[in-house]
Formats: structure tokens, sequence, C-alpha cells
């Protein structure tokens, strides 16, 4: 696995520090497991979606749970069901998954709906007023100094 360092930056930036460390600690795994199959798609400015192949699955098999800025979905089949039934072919694979997605900031979870098969998970970011830009007035001092005033008047 490569290392990248960013004690370079840490230098040139205020308030980049979470995200430096964030960087830092980021294990990317070797083999990732690509069940169940998913696509991350932009829908919007500050809009997002997460479709997840869950065929097979109801809703009340499949968990969301989204903490601090961590989004957790998990998935799984009771045993008992598979027991009963016998397969000749078993294409689909109906095992239990777990995925797990890093947020940004601000980003939350608005919508979770099961289509067709899918698992669709709308996301927006919606900025704090205290953190959206805002134009800083400048006040221009008025007054001239008296100095200049005592000259113009002597003359």
């Amino acid at each position: 696995m490569q290392t990248f360092d960013f004690s370079p930056f840490y230098r040139s930036t205020v308030g980049f520090d979470r995200l430096f460390s964030t960087l830092d600690g980021l294990k990317i795994p070797e083999a990732k497991s690509s069940y169940p199959p998913y696509n991350i798609e932009r829908t919007g400015e500050d809009a997002y979606r997460i479709s997840i192949a869950v065929a097979g699955f109801s809703q009340d098999e499949i968990s969301i749970e989204t903490k601090e800025n961590n989004l957790t979905i998990k998935g799984g089949k009771a045993t008992e069901e598979d027991q009963a039934r016998e397969f000749l072919h078993r294409g689909i694979a109906e095992r239990a998954f777990d995925l797990r997605f890093q947020l940004a900031d601000y980003v939350e979870v608005t919508r979770a709906k099961l289509e067709n098969g899918l698992l669709h998970l709308d996301l927006k970011r919606e900025l704090p007023e205290s953190q959206k830009p805002r134009q800083i007035k400048i006040d221009a001092e008025k007054d001239p100094s008296p100095m200049i005033e005592s000259k113009k008047k002597a003359n």
C-alpha cells in the first residue's frame, strides 16, 4: 500500500487538520467485497443517490443507520428459511452484507426507498447558515482629519 506525507499541507493550510488526519487514517483493504453491487450518483449540486442491488431482501431484513459521519447498511436473511428450501441452482446470493460509507460534513440521508430489488438512498448536503458564504461590508471613515480643515480655514 502506498502512503502519502501530508506534512507540507499542515504548514500551508488552516482548519484542514481534520481532513488530513482522516486521510492519514484511511486503510484501504486490498480485497474488498463487491457484494451487493451499488452505484453512487450525483443528482444535483448538493444531492446524491446510492442505489444498492438487494434482490431477495425485504425492507424488514435491511437496516440503515447513520452515526456521526458514517452510514451503515446491513442486510441478512433468516437461516431457517434456507433450510426449508431445496435449490437445484442458486444464482441469487441473498447472503448477509454490511456496507459502510463515510459521509462528508453536513450530508444527511433524506430518504430510503426499496423498489424493484433496488434500495435507493437519497442524500443531501445542507450547510447551516453560519457555514454559508457571506459578504462583509467595508466601513470607510467619513470624518476628515481636523488638521486639514483648519488649514483650509486659515487660507
